[in-house]
């Protein structure tokens, strides 16, 4: 449990400083490359995205997933095979994309209101191959464990992007010819990362062997359904964005007060919404390895430990910022965008961080299971209600219909996911218990989080405000987890201090 811990810690502070730079990138895009430009290659790019999430979503997965289970059953000779079939694979796959855009040129013209998209669409077109080479070595070093590796491939590529980018774009060159310059800096980038990628594994004594039909057919039937998932998923962001503002004017609002008022929900408050997921995320990606091996090796005690624990610790830490957003969200939504509106959602969607926070570690534990095709289902499932609120509820709620709906998508999805989880594992999360405990937790910390920001507010400026706010929600959250007995609080401060008593007599024995 250490180990994986260490592990999540490792991959949430390298997905937290390639989020940060990301964000900081796209402060410097609106700045020196104008609206114009960023619109035309956001147009472009996000036809791309969908593009590239046929290659390289549910390909690294499923490597890693196979790459484990080789590995736990002293099959490693396989190891080689599978990567040689996956590159084949995904080149093969790729290039079938960039044809079928040169060929269907006019169709993509088409879609695109703005014709100068297109060029930037060729450009980005090689990307697609030297992407999909990257997946596949990423989900070798996925799979052997190497979360060192995994994370700095990662990084290099963020920080690639970044310094191609701002070296290749300028404030005195027009819009289209900064859109273009991105394109080129990306396709470089991702060149660049390949080749980076393709070093580690072999630094770290990866090997390609000959290619076999054996490890074919599991590759792309286990992986199609995350892939379809992705892909899927990517068209649901578009078909919101028509489907909201045009339900808002049906009930009298303005087409400038639709777009205004789905801008904010968007842009401004869902990113807030997932910022636990980074840290979910990140043990996700550290249990599919780990959980793959356990199913190797029968391993049934370990594979119910990982799931109990897991889902209880992504409880936890999505309840954590609850208090958060509900005692001080008008202040954040003004303190970030100079927007109450923004807050006010925030705090109306905290809720919804705690099943999204659930739909995310079970689709995980789902998939490190080898049951994705179930967890498609019930991905689109959940689709198919959040779709329905979608299109009744902005009669009833307004814009809040957006938040109702992603919430119901999470709730039925996270439970279908987890009646699945204990069905074949036979595990009793006490999923239940924890709930209740977990909204004892919120409900006084949310209160006095409220008290306190309120009485901050009369006296300190607003980010001082946010910052004490921060602190006593936090604070007091895990002192009432320490109560209600969630997790040893005294514990971990003792080994905190433990550790920092040799740093200190080190300290006096140098002096």
């Amino acid at each position: 449990m250490k180990s994986l811990f260490k592990t999540v810690a490792l991959i949430t502070f390298f997905s937290f400083l390639t989020r940060v730079s990301g964000f900081i990138f796209r402060i410097i895009l609106s700045r020196v490359v104008g609206a114009e430009g960023v619109g035309l290659y956001q147009v472009a790019s996000s036809v791309f995205m969908v593009l590239m999430a046929v290659v390289s979503s549910g390909i690294p997965l499923i490597i890693s997933r196979m790459n484990a289970s080789f590995i736990a059953s002293n099959e490693e000779k396989k190891e080689g095979s599978l990567v040689a079939v996956s590159l084949v694979y995904t080149l093969i796959l790729s290039t079938i994309l960039c044809l079928f855009v040169l060929l269907f040129r006019n169709l993509f013209e088409k879609i695109f209101t703005e014709q100068r998209c297109i060029e930037i669409l060729l450009i980005l077109l090689p990307s697609l191959i030297f992407s999909s080479v990257y997946s596949v070595f990423r989900g070798a070093l996925w799979g052997k464990g190497n979360y060192f590796a995994l994370c700095i491939s990662e990084f290099y590529e963020q920080v690639v992007r970044i310094v191609l980018g701002i070296l290749f774009i300028s404030a005195t060159f027009t819009a289209i010819e900064n859109a273009l310059n991105l394109a080129w800096s990306m396709t470089i980038a991702c060149f660049l990362s390949m080749l980076f990628v393709m070093l580690l594994f072999f630094y770290y004594g990866g090997k390609i062997g000959k290619p076999s039909k054996e490890c074919f057919k599991p590759l792309v039937k286990q992986s199609t359904p995350i892939t379809t998932m992705r892909v899927a998923g990517s068209f649901i962001q578009p078909l919101i964005a028509i489907i909201i503002p045009a339900r808002l004017i049906t009930i009298g609002y303005t087409s400038s007060q639709a777009l205004s008022l789905y801008g904010i929900a968007v842009g401004m408050t869902m990113p807030l919404l997932f910022v636990p997921t980074t840290i979910i995320g990140s043990l996700s990606t550290a249990l599919i390895p780990d959980i793959s091996k356990a199913v190797a090796q029968n391993d049934h005690s370990h594979i119910s430990s990982r799931i109990s624990s897991s889902i209880f610790f992504s409880l936890l830490i999505s309840a954590l910022f609850v208090p958060v957003f509900l005692g001080m969200g008008e202040l954040t939504g003004l303190f970030l965008y100079d927007n109450i509106l923004s807050g006010t959602l925030l705090q109306a969607s905290a809720w919804v961080l705690i099943p999204l926070g659930l739909t995310n570690i079970t689709s995980g534990l789902l998939n490190s299971l080898g049951l994705e095709n179930k967890s498609f289902v019930h991905f689109v499932i959940g689709s198919i209600v959040m779709f329905m609120a979608l299109w009744f509820l902005p009669s009833i709620f307004g814009i809040n219909a957006l938040i109702w709906a992603m919430g119901f998508n999470y709730l039925i999805t996270a439970v279908l996911n987890m009646i699945l989880l204990k069905k074949k594992t036979n595990s009793d999360f006490k999923i239940m218990q924890s709930l209740i405990k977990i909204i004892l937790l919120i409900i006084p910390s949310s209160a006095l989080t409220a008290f306190v920001v309120s009485l901050c507010d009369y006296v300190f400026p607003l980010f001082i405000t946010l910052v004490i706010g921060g602190i006593i929600s936090v604070g007091s959250y895990v002192l009432l987890a320490g109560v209600l007995n969630l997790f040893d609080v005294k514990g971990f401060f003792v080994k905190i201090v433990k550790k920092l008593k040799p740093i200190k007599l080190k300290t006096k024995t140098a002096k």
